[in-house]
C-alpha cells in the first residue's frame, strides 16, 4: 500500500479515479453496444475500490492495536487478501450474466472479461497502489479499443440460410459456392416439419477469397426465390 493511513482527499481521490478509469472502458463497451456500459463499469469499479479502502483501514486498525498492546501483537491478525478474494469471485458471477450462449453463437464474452479486469484495476486503485492501476488501465483500454484496429485476426464465419424445396435449393447454392470460390469447412443441417412442407437450414463454416465480402455474399443470396432468411452466425 502506498499509505496505510488514508485521509479524506486520498479516498476522494481513489474513488475519482476508479469512476474516470472504470468509466473510459464502459464508455468503449457501451459504444459498442455491449450489455454493460458506461455506468456499470462506474460502478463495479468503484465498487471494488471501496471493499479495497474498507480492507485497508482494517489492515490499519489491525496495526494501530498490535502498536498499542504489545502484548497482543501475537494474536491480532490481519488478511488483506480476505476481502478483495471475494470481489474477484463476486464479479465472476456479474460477468456471467453479461455471456448469452445460445445454440449457434456466444456474444458477450469480451464483456465479461471487460468486468472482471475493471474489478481488479478498482481494487489496485483502492490499495494505492497508483502505478499498477496506471499501467492497467492503460492496457485495459488498448486491448479493448486498439488491438482489433492493429491486429486482424481471419476467422472462419457461420453463415445461417433457411429455405425451401431442398434439391433445387441445394443445387444453386452448390453452384454459388464453386463459382465464387468459397472454401465450405463444414456444414450443419437441420429440418422443420410444417403443416404441408418442410423448412431446411443449413449453417455454412466458409472462408471467403480475397476482395469477397459477406454482406456481397448474403446480398446476392437473398434474392434467391426459396431462400426465406439468412444470417451471419459469429462468436464475439
Amino acid at each position: 500500500m502506498a499509505d496505510i493511513h488514508l485521509t479524506i482527499p486520498e479516498i476522494a481521490l481513489r474513488l475519482i479515479l476508479a469512476m474516470f478509469m472504470g468509466g473510459a472502458i464502459g464508455f468503449e463497451r457501451q459504444y459498442k453496444s455491449r450489455p454493460a456500459g458506461l455506468r456499470t463499469h462506474i460502478l463495479v469499479c468503484m465498487g471494488a475500490c471501496v471493499i479495497a479502502l474498507i480492507q485497508v483501514e482494517i489492515a490499519s486498525g489491525a496495526m494501530r492495536d498490535a502498536l498499542n498492546h504489545p502484548n497482543l501483537a501475537g494474536v491480532i491478525r490481519s488478511d488483506e487478501a480476505r476481502l478483495i478474494a471475494q470481489v474477484v469471485s463476486g464479479v465472476g458471477f456479474l460477468g456471467a450474466g453479461t455471456i448469452i450462449v445460445t445454440k449457434r453463437s456466444v456474444t458477450g464474452l469480451t464483456t465479461a472479461a471487460s468486468l472482471w479486469a475493471i474489478a481488479g484495476l478498482g481494487i489496485a486503485i483502492g490499495m494505492g497502489f497508483y502505478p499498477i492501476a496506471i499501467s492497467s488501465f492503460v492496457g485495459i483500454f488498448f486491448a479493448l479499443a486498439i488491438v482489433k484496429r492493429i491486429v486482424k485476426v481471419p476467422t472462419a464465419k457461420k453463415l445461417e440460410i433457411q429455405y425451401f424445396h431442398r434439391a433445387e435449393t441445394k443445387e444453386f447454392l452448390t453452384e454459388y459456392f464453386q463459382v465464387k470460390k468459397i472454401n465450405i469447412e463444414d456444414v450443419n443441417f437441420d429440418v422443420k416439419f410444417m403443416e404441408d412442407y418442410r423448412v431446411y437450414t443449413n449453417i455454412y463454416t466458409i472462408n471467403l477469397p480475397k476482395g469477397l465480402r459477406f454482406s456481397e455474399v448474403i446480398e446476392e443470396l437473398s434474392v434467391y426465390k426459396n431462400i426465406t432468411k439468412i444470417r451471419l452466425v459469429d462468436i464475439a
